[in-house]
């Protein structure tokens, strides 16, 4: 797939680093902010640099939190956020930036700021979405959430988890493709833990080569998630092991994006698994 200057061979899993430029975020909110409230780039630019040193193949940068319960952000806040950290790190390192958001005007602001991609969990649902990304060229990742981030997981329900999530997602290549958006640039992504119980998530991950079926490559974030957190019972700060656990098995099924925090752990245990894979192979 071209995200712009960059092409990536999505046959072997390529690893996308969040950053959470929020106050708010899961696991790694506030980080990047002074006590007067102010965005610290430098902070957030070392931050990129560990990234890429531990593997990071795309940085991911947002802008919203979208936990369960999470507030919704401005417009004005987001862009705030957001903009001068995809210049920033534009300015400094060779990396294509996607940049996880659902609205219009952050999606134009980040395609002049030299974007190369869009992660959006409303799958351009929001009005003027799908024009900006269809405008702009760029790939974009459309997410399943069943809801919206404040009330999705309050009793999420469904017939046939699988296939509710195959025709949405269906549903919204359609709506891009008639867009003007090219199938070319479209990734897919279940969304675990977005309007989902513990026992959806894990029936959507045996599915992932199901879901893979479809013909799009699958982006797949399940990186310190509740799902982890209930299986193992642990909090956020130590769900390393699982979520690179989790990375591991979605690779074996052919997912082409793996979106982390643990970029260092994650690249390690794909180098195994490559590594396992052309020994078998030879």
């Amino acid at each position: 797939m071209n995200l712009g200057q960059y092409h990536l061979d999505l046959s072997s899993p390529c690893i996308m680093a969040v950053l959470n430029i929020t106050p708010d975020s899961f696991s790694d909110g506030g980080r990047f902010f002074a006590q007067n409230g102010q965005l610290d780039i430098p902070l957030v630019m070392t931050r990129v640099e560990a990234l890429l040193a531990g593997g990071a193949n795309i940085i991911d940068v947002g802008g919203e939190s979208t936990r369960p319960n999470a507030t919704p952000v401005s417009v004005s806040e987001e862009l705030s956020r957001v903009i001068p950290i995809v210049e920033a790190i534009n300015a400094r390192f060779d990396v294509p930036v996607s940049v996880d958001t659902s609205a219009p005007e952050v999606i134009a602001a980040a395609a002049r700021a030299g974007a190369a991609m869009i992660n959006d969990v409303r799958a351009l649902q929001c009005p003027g979405a799908l024009e900006a990304v269809a405008i702009a060229g760029l790939p974009v990742c459309l997410m399943h959430m069943s809801g919206e981030p404040r009330m999705m997981q309050n009793n999420p329900c469904y017939r046939d988890v699988v296939q509710e999530v195959e025709t949405f997602l269906l549903a919204r290549v359609n709506a891009c493709v008639a867009a003007g958006i090219t199938p070319e640039n479209i990734l897919l992504d279940p969304g675990f833990g977005f309007g989902k119980t513990l026992e959806h998530n894990l029936t959507l991950f045996r599915s992932l080569s199901e879901l893979r079926a479809l013909g799009f490559p699958l982006l797949v974030g399940v990186s310190r998630k509740s799902m982890i957190g209930a299986i193992l019972d642990k909090p956020v700060d130590q769900r390393m092991v699982g979520s690179v656990a989790l990375a591991m098995l979605a690779a074996q099924q052919g997912v082409g994006i793996l979106r982390v925090h643990d970029v260092a752990a994650t690249a390690d245990v794909l180098k195994i698994m490559r590594a396992v894979e052309e020994r078998k192979d030879g």
